[in-house]
């Protein structure tokens, strides 16, 4: 599947639009006291993983509409003292030719 942020993929042609999709995920960690190395690589993990499985749901849900590719993607992070993490991603799922 072909994501991207823009609103086309060049070399390809956009021959039907299936809907806009979105995936979600959030993380929960207990909050961190002080900042140190060690807590703020847990954060910057814990963070990626939170984007990799909405990204992943978001793929998801485009399959679901036969989709080969999303465009247009947008992706919002919101946080609270580093103890939780919610990403939203969401696009518009095509075909693409």
């Amino acid at each position: 599947m072909i994501l991207t942020t823009t609103n086309s993929i060049e070399g390809f042609k956009i021959i039907e639009y299936k809907g806009i999709v979105s995936g979600t995920s959030s993380e929960i960690k207990t909050k961190f006291s002080f900042k140190t190395e060690k807590n703020m690589q847990i954060i910057d993990d814990l963070m990626s993983e939170a984007k990799e499985k909405a990204f992943q749901k978001l793929q998801t849900n485009a399959s679901k509409l036969q989709a080969n590719a999303i465009v247009g993607i947008s992706v919002d992070i919101e946080t609270e003292a580093g103890s939780y993490f919610f990403v939203s991603v969401t696009g518009t799922a095509v075909k693409v030719a």
